[in-house]
């Protein structure tokens, strides 16, 4: 998993960072709330662990402004001294998935991690659907106005990231971050795979679904999509 973690006590960040990368998950550190939405909106995480007494912008807004502003559902776990009913019921309403008060085991923060990651997965519908372009999860199959593509794996899988981060611009970092993880690849490799997209998804068709950004990354140009 990749992991956002929002916490402006840093030995609190440092304990929890020490103790998850055992799991060999992915971390990213916030120490203020204006910092940690940037990184929210701009990166993809699987989880977003949110401490509410921030610097700057809290984590009740926080969390209420990523739940506006993402293209995609993050869980977000609130971790506060705040227990009161009420503080957690707010949470709640503002879109937390999850709420654990300080001070915690960090066992159970490691397993209520997985949960979520467990529940968001099993939420996830298994077909995605953007417009004319219909991709099974399960199946690993990519449909085109009805038109079955055949793609091999990594361009199949950076078609995916693509859609479902749409309509944000995907880096190319982070296609070469989600895609090869801890073995990055060159971006000649990432350069033949997108190659590689474009003649299967947009060169039977009229309009091309597969847009470049010039020095930011790769986009896809659907209008009017669902999932």
């Amino acid at each position: 998993m990749k992991i956002l973690i929002v916490e402006d006590n840093q030995d609190i960040a440092a304990n929890i960072a020490e103790y998850l990368t055992i799991e060999d998950w992915q971390l990213d550190f916030a120490y203020h709330g204006q910092h940690g939405l940037q990184l929210a909106l701009q990166a993809y995480y699987d989880l977003i662990i949110l401490d509410l007494m921030l610097p700057g912008l809290d984590g009740w807004q926080l969390c209420a402004e990523v739940r506006r502003q993402a293209t995609r559902h993050i869980p977000i776990l609130m971790l506060t001294a705040r227990d009161s009913l009420n503080d957690k019921v707010k949470g709640f309403e503002l879109g937390a998935d999850d709420y654990l008060t300080k001070p915690f085991a960090l066992e159970e923060l490691k397993m209520r991690c997985q949960a979520l990651a467990r529940r968001h997965e099993a939420n996830q519908t298994h077909q995605l659907t953007l417009g004319p372009l219909v991709i099974d999860k399960r199946a690993h199959q990519v449909w085109r106005q009805g038109q079955l593509i055949a793609l091999n794996p990594i361009p199949y899988q950076i078609l995916l990231l693509l859609a479902q981060a749409h309509p944000r611009v995907v880096t190319r970092s982070e296609i070469i971050e989600r895609i090869w993880q801890d073995a990055p690849t060159d971006s000649d490799a990432l350069r033949s795979h997108i190659y590689q997209l474009r003649q299967r998804l947009d060169k039977p068709f009229d309009q091309p679904l597969l847009q470049t950004q010039h020095q930011i990354g790769f986009s896809l140009a659907i209008s009017h999509a669902k999932t």
